[in-house]
């Protein structure tokens, strides 16, 4: 009997978390993905946050970096835009209003939400210090945006929630103790935290090879990511990853990045006029030493 109740309830929870939402397929890596929430619940609430945020955000002064990120930001939109149309997901395009900012933080860090706004901290420029490299940190939060990975993830919030009320209802009526029921809650929680940390690193790892791709596309010289996320490492201490980090280490990044420079080799063809890794004359990021830092860059 008790072999019979936790097929049951195992099935139960089970049919719960795939019953609704549509499946999407992330462009590049092809990966399918369960979505509960459309693109346009996703960027209604990410444009609240987004506006709040910028008008308590110190806007950078610094006009030649400004207009470095917003022109290396657009060049990369307009190939994303491009690569969308040619494969058949120009529909996907109306859910993308650009918006490229540089704010007064020395946070080595840089956020992109739903709809594609994203903020790069000035903390990050000294770490990037070309172009190239700054699009491959644009083109990995771009690639968030274009994966849905803020619609997945509150997708899967959603299924949780619904799966640990669905499982406690289920747990009561079988007649388990509430002894049982404590630890078995406590079982749960540190489940979802595992797995919803897992799905995380996922995301990020993910991001990372999209934005290789993009930026590739747009004529930024991917190999730069070596290099930059040497540099990173080395501004953030080599930040490690733990069981439940969100994000890859450096050195797991660098080594994936390495396993898909190939792959974005394919995509590269070098802008007309300029070098490899080079930024164009006149915005050149100031050439400020490397911080010494114990901030991890979230790169989110």
């Amino acid at each position: 009997m008790k072999t019979i109740k936790t097929f049951i309830l195992t099935l139960a929870l089970g049919l719960l978390a795939a019953a609704c939402g549509t499946t999407n397929t992330v462009p590049i890596t092809g990966r399918k993905q369960s979505l509960m929430v459309s693109d346009q619940q996703v960027a209604s609430l990410a444009l609240q946050q987004y506006q709040q945020y910028m008008q308590q955000a110190q806007v950078s002064t610094d006009a030649a970096n400004t207009a470095m990120v917003k022109r290396v930001g657009q060049r990369l939109a307009s190939s994303v835009e491009t690569y969308l149309k040619n494969n058949g997901l120009q529909a996907d395009l109306q859910n993308y209003a650009w918006e490229f900012n540089l704010v007064r933080d020395q946070q080595v860090n840089a956020w992109c939400m739903p709809g594609g706004k994203i903020v790069v901290y000035e903390g990050l420029l000294p770490v990037t210090q070309d172009e190239a490299s700054l699009a491959v940190v644009l083109g990995h939060e771009i690639a968030h945006a274009v994966a849905k990975h803020s619609a997945e993830r509150l997708s899967n919030a959603y299924k949780q929630q619904y799966a640990m009320q669905a499982g406690g209802a289920l747990l009561q009526g079988a007649g388990v103790s509430a002894d049982w029921m404590q630890l078995g809650s406590l079982v749960a929680n540190l489940g979802s935290q595992l797995w919803t940390s897992g799905f995380s690193r996922k995301q990020e790892s993910e991001a990372d090879h999209i934005g290789l791709i993009f930026a590739a596309m747009a004529g930024y010289d991917p190999q730069v990511a070596v290099s930059f996320w040497q540099r990173m490492a080395k501004a953030t201490g080599g930040g490690g990853s733990s069981l439940l980090s969100d994000h890859p280490s450096d050195a797991q990044r660098i080594e994936q990045i390495q396993g898909w420079m190939a792959e974005a080799l394919r995509y590269y063809q070098p802008a007309t006029g300029t070098k490899k890794g080079s930024t164009k004359k006149g915005s050149k990021t100031k050439s400020t030493p490397t911080p010494k830092t114990s901030k991890t860059l979230h790169i989110k």
